[in-house]
């Protein structure tokens, strides 16, 4: 975990959800595999041709952008596969509930958050996966809206997804905590905001937050 700021007047949460809000590289390896295998069967490749050609344009996008990274969904767009098609690839191939189960550990610690903060999600996933994750999980309860891929119609770490946030929230980005496991995706552009940020390696980080925000009061 990196704690890189937090809120004096924190009053908002911003979850990012795959890779945060569970840690199953399983399931984070075949939400991007369906979606290169569906892109290789329209372009008439194999997975392997597909997933290196995808895989070079983010390395040479990165190089070109002082090292930032460019989701899969912005990629995909360069290639000619639009927003609208990446979100209903996704609502078809995309299937949290064969991979993910209930986290007991979560459940307990976004019931405690939920006591003295406003909880949301921002997801480069449409908001219905987004929700299917948080009910596999069971904390589904704890999150009172969903930023999806399908609301702002451009992935993080595009500053459009944060922006709708912060507008859904009613507050300011001052007192708001960005939580993500990927700086340049789900932390960079908050922190620009104003917002806090911390990065967390697995979900083991994520029930550490309680403490770590009653340790910065």
């Amino acid at each position: 975990m990196v704690v890189y700021k937090i809120p004096q007047n924190l009053s908002t949460i911003f979850f990012d959800i795959d890779s945060t809000l569970y840690t199953n590289s399983q399931y984070a390896h075949a939400q991007n595999a369906v979606q290169i295998q569906r892109f290789a069967n329209i372009k008439g490749l194999d997975i392997k041709a597909a997933k290196e050609m995808i895989d070079s344009y983010r390395a040479e996008w990165a190089k070109l952008h002082q090292g930032k990274s460019i989701s899969l969904a912005n990629a995909m767009v360069d290639f000619g596969v639009s927003i609208e098609e990446s979100i209903s690839w996704r609502k078809e191939l995309i299937i949290p509930e064969d991979f993910l189960k209930e986290d007991t550990e979560l459940q307990k610690i976004l019931h405690q958050l939920k006591q003295s903060y406003t909880l949301m999600c921002i997801t480069n996933n449409p908001v219905s996966i987004g929700r299917r994750t948080l009910e596999a999980l069971g904390v589904d309860q704890y999150i009172n809206e969903i930023i999806g891929l399908d609301t702002s119609r451009v992935s993080k770490p595009d500053r459009k997804p944060f922006e709708l946030a912060l507008k859904r929230a009613g507050c300011p980005a001052l007192e708001c905590l960005s939580v993500g496991d990927r700086y340049t995706i789900d932390l960079e552009i908050p922190l620009e905001m104003g917002m806090g940020g911390i990065l967390v390696d697995t979900v083991q980080d994520v029930y550490q937050i309680p403490t770590v925000l009653k340790l910065s009061q």
